[in-house]
């Protein structure tokens, strides 16, 4: 066997050069293995397969870029899904270039609801915060100081 080739590869399957395997991906992406499995299972990725082994070539790897890419803007796997199929056959371009007018229109508004809500809801638990502060003897200015410094200990 030559240096550096992986012993779980069959030798009726030689992987190409330019592939990662699932635990590669998982790690270069910041993603679960669960996470790549699932997103096979919706049709999202195909890997190519030996066995049980997964390897990801570079079509694989640029479909993860835009999954990735169309959950930070909010999308769900099924807009995301019908966003990759409807590109052309050429390389994979960006996922931004695949949205048209009306799809970006409609997620900043569902993005500026949910911030709204969450805004409304932080102000809510705000208050909430400072009637049990005051009700408990505790100065306000306490109380911010505490949950700022909690807050900060948990982004370690």
């Amino acid at each position: 066997m030559a240096m550096g080739q992986n012993p779980s590869v069959s030798k009726m399957f030689e992987a190409p050069q330019d592939v990662m395997t699932i635990g590669e991906m998982a790690r270069e992406y910041g993603v679960t293995l669960r996470a790549l499995r699932f997103y096979e299972d919706r049709g999202l990725l195909q890997p190519i397969r030996n066995g049980v082994t997964r390897y990801y070539a570079a079509d694989a790897r640029a479909r993860l870029e835009l999954i990735l890419k169309g959950k930070q803007l909010g999308f769900t796997l099924t807009e995301i899904r019908d966003l990759i199929a409807n590109q052309s056959a050429e390389p994979m371009q960006s996922f931004e270039l695949s949205l048209d007018e009306t799809q970006i229109l409609a997620q900043l508004s569902l993005l500026q609801r949910q911030r709204d809500d969450i805004e409304r809801a932080i102000e809510e638990l705000r208050q909430t915060q400072e009637r049990l502060a005051g009700a408990n003897g505790v100065p306000h200015a306490a109380v911010i100081a505490v949950a700022g410094a909690s807050a900060g200990a948990g982004a370690r």
